[in-house]
């Protein structure tokens, strides 16, 4: 059993489980001066959360196997188009069927669901109207009848559930209110979350056309309008948050994100060099953040990939992380 959890845990892409953690823990932090404030409940909230996550991400990978999604992509990579493919693997290796992967996607979110219970029995009906949404857009994503993920609008799916919907979800589980903070934060943090998906299908734009998978990017169609989009994603939470301050909404020590706005700069003239076919060196610097073993990327030529989405996962790792700190300080000073 636990060889069997651990196989599923991996294979449903837990690292990216701090783009759903990071945002909770923001929201936590930021409930936690509040009367009604549970740390039980939060943590419950949280896990139901990653269990989500994870259920979502697997049935990702069931509908796009069926919708043969995997296949294409695995033809476009052998026509030599540069892309970055790592889905499917344990079920063309015959590690495990499609009806095993099934029953895993339906396993975590029977947990979350469990978890979602808990919190609805303390805190009443506005916790299912939250998760029932998510799961409705979690499913839609790429799953029938909808299907939002094959027509261009999977990255902004993505930013409306782990950035507003799970935060202010998050918020309500932990303190029972929807404060106005967290309005304008999860805001912020779901521009962000949203940059790291289109990002991604930025710099995959050659193979998922060849793929004739759509995707946000592609909906766009024009270099210009797809580098509009790269700028609002990366550069309107800074705005969103000094907008926040200016009108009382926020503490002023929410400006302490400001430094990292030369980072999202920096990403979008990255893309721009991608789009443009410009060659540019891909040299890791301590502000861009952990890069993992980028000697390695080099060696499978996935330098030019995971450069820019590395910035991208870093810009929301240290926004979510400054504001955390932030929230808890607030908290200690009141």
């Amino acid at each position: 059993m636990k060889n069997k959890l651990t196989f599923w845990i991996k294979n449903a892409r837990s690292i990216a489980l701090p783009q759903s953690i990071l945002p909770a823990v923001l929201a936590i932090s930021m409930a936690s001066g509040y009367e009604g404030f549970s740390w039980w409940l939060a943590l419950i909230a949280l896990f139901g959360v990653v269990c989500a996550h994870l259920g979502f991400n697997l049935a990702d990978d069931y509908f796009d196997y069926r919708h043969n999604d995997v296949e294409a992509r695995k033809k476009v990579t052998e026509q030599g188009f540069r892309t970055h493919m790592e889905k499917c693997h344990y079920i063309e290796s015959g590690a495990a069927t499609l009806n095993d992967l099934l029953l895993a996607v339906c396993s975590f979110l029977a947990v979350a669901g469990m978890a979602g219970i808990v919190v609805l029995i303390f805190r009443g009906w506005a916790i299912a109207v939250v998760a029932l949404t998510g799961l409705l857009l979690g499913i839609s994503y790429s799953g029938k009848p909808l299907e939002l993920g094959y027509h261009g609008f999977g990255e902004l799916v993505i930013g409306v559930m782990f950035g507003p919907l799970l935060m202010m979800g998050m918020h309500y589980a932990a303190c029972g209110v929807f404060g106005d903070e967290i309005q304008w934060v999860s805001a912020a943090v779901g521009l962000l979350v949203t940059n790291i998906v289109y990002s991604h299908a930025v710099l995959d734009l050659k193979a998922d056309t060849q793929a004739e998978k759509m995707t946000f990017a592609r909906l766009l169609k024009t270099k210009p309008a797809m580098l509009v989009c790269s700028a609002l994603f990366c550069l309107l939470p800074f705005v969103v948050i000094t907008l926040g301050v200016t009108l009382g909404k926020l503490h002023w020590a929410y400006l302490c994100v400001l430094p990292l706005l030369p980072m999202g700069i920096y990403l979008v003239f990255s893309l721009k060099a991608h789009l443009d076919n410009k060659e540019v060196a891909f040299e890791p610097r301590w502000w861009m953040g952990p890069m993992g073993n980028f000697d390695l990327y080099r060696q499978h030529n996935m330098d030019w990939f995971l450069f820019r989405w590395l910035i991208a996962r870093n810009l929301v790792t240290f926004f979510c992380l400054i504001l955390t700190i932030v929230g808890i300080v607030s908290t200690i000073c009141r």
